[in-house]
């Protein structure tokens, strides 16, 4: 690509640009199963599920899917915590060459129903604890618009006969334990069928074919919002591969990393830069389905994390924890992170105790997450940093659309393979949402900054 002013801070390991994998997302589960087929893939409050184990989970639960009618294409609604059944659902709907629409689980009854009725989906997958909302929000629907499946797991479906530890290291926090081990009931569906988790896994049908390739739809992750109602932003195999491999060479991710995994894996950030880019490189995830400092300390320390993405606010509520000298952080290689500015003294305490510099980063639902990132050697703290792995920013003024000098304040617009398609169902907010400079593409953000 042209050189550009910000490739003077370019890390020199790094390429500008990188060539994708021909394969969808979910190939490069299937073949770290085959390479790695015994190291943990994941670990959920000292629970260690393999590769292999992950993937026979995975071409189960997309046979079922296969099974009941799920067709490529298909939307398949994802409510959950970060948990191991997310993992498995999420590659499941990917394998069975259906579309994850991911929900956030504080979602309630009234905001359900939209993300039920605006992609058209007709089967979701949901814990148990959030399933009863997730069946009143269908069952509100006028008949033809409602849920046929919903698939329910027990959070102690992950664990096993052994069930959680009661105590020590790997027990979860005292607050969590009614959350985590209670039983819940399944709720009615209304016109549908509610499935138990174990018995979706024991589906004997055949696997579906697969042949979804890098530009078919694959996420259908919702903005939030702000204005109107949030809309679904058409996320292509290619455009997250980009992103979740970017990353992962970014932080020099590799099959010997570990990846707290606490931000939420429903949100764009934690399912791209965290989920997706630390299981195409091998990775082993740590998951927690909240945060809570005294756990994220000790599962920093135990399982010897490399590389943890948060936001700010994480950091330095670990490092307010009355019990922060008892956690060994010596581990931590890469410690990444934003939605918010890093503050400067918890940034040098960081440098100062560990050696570690605190890597900001920007991005959008609409962008696969990162759109900048600043360089891990050497970041600049309160910046948002420089335009990704193939990505071309600019800062335009908002009414001309010009681009504007350095120093500038002005539209930040961003063109890249990790930008996505457009707007489910919304010709309109997409034609808005575009524009062309210099013959490209470029997707308006929204935001202000300089360079």
């Amino acid at each position: 690509m042209p050189t550009r002013a910000h490739h003077r801070f370019w890390p020199q390991r790094l390429p500008r640009a990188i060539t994708l994998p021909a394969t969808p997302l979910w190939d490069g589960l299937s073949v770290n199963a085959r390479r790695y087929p015994d190291k943990p893939a994941l670990v959920f409050m000292g629970r260690d599920t393999s590769y292999a184990e992950l993937w026979r989970q995975v071409e189960r639960l997309a046979a079922w899917l296969g099974s009941i009618g799920v067709a490529a294409g298909d939307r398949v609604l994802l409510d959950m915590q970060n948990c191991p059944q997310l993992v498995v659902a999420h590659f499941a709907i990917l394998r069975a060459d259906a579309v994850v629409v991911p929900v956030n689980p504080m979602n309630r009854e009234a905001e359900l129903g939209h993300y039920i009725t605006d992609p058209g989906a007709r089967v979701a997958i949901t814990t148990a604890d959030l399933a009863p909302e997730l069946a009143r929000a269908s069952d509100a629907l006028p008949a033809a618009q409602r849920l046929t499946h919903l698939v329910v797991t027990q959070f102690a479906d992950a664990m096993g006969d052994g069930g959680f530890a009661s105590e020590g290291d790997d027990a979860p926090p005292a607050a969590w334990r009614d959350w985590l081990t209670t039983q819940h009931p399944l709720p009615p569906l209304a016109g549908g069928v509610v499935v138990p988790w174990r018995e979706a896994l024991q589906s004997d049908a055949p696997v579906p074919e697969g042949r979804a390739r890098g530009t078919h739809l694959a996420v259908l992750p919702y903005t939030s919002g702000t204005t109107g109602l949030p809309k679904g932003c058409m996320h292509s195999h290619a455009s997250i591969l980009h992103n979740a491999l970017a990353s992962a060479l970014w932080g020099q991710a590799s099959a010997d990393a570990v990846l707290l995994c606490v931000i939420p894996m429903f949100h764009i950030t934690g399912m791209t830069s965290v989920m997706h880019s630390g299981l195409y490189a091998g990775a082993t995830l740590v998951l927690m389905p909240r945060w809570d400092r005294e756990l994220a300390g000790r599962m920093i320390s135990r399982r010897h994390v490399t590389h943890w993405v948060n936001i700010p606010t994480m950091v330095i509520d670990l490092l307010a924890s009355p019990n922060f000298a008892s956690f060994d952080l010596t581990s931590l290689v890469s410690i990444s992170g934003g939605g918010a500015a890093m503050p400067q003294a918890v940034a040098q305490r960081l440098f100062e105790q560990y050696g570690l510099r605190y890597s900001e980063g920007y991005g959008l639902t609409e962008t696969a997450a990162p759109s900048h990132n600043n360089p891990p050697e050497h970041p600049k703290q309160q910046c948002l940093g420089i335009p990704f792995m193939g990505t071309d920013a600019r800062v335009v003024d908002p009414d001309t659309l010009q681009e504007l000098p350095v120093g500038e304040q002005g539209e930040i617009v961003i063109c890249g393979p990790q930008v996505f398609q457009g707007y489910w169902g919304r010709p309109e907010a997409t034609a808005a949402a575009f524009f062309e400079l210099e013959g490209k593409r470029f997707f308006r953000s929204g935001d202000l900054g300089h360079v």
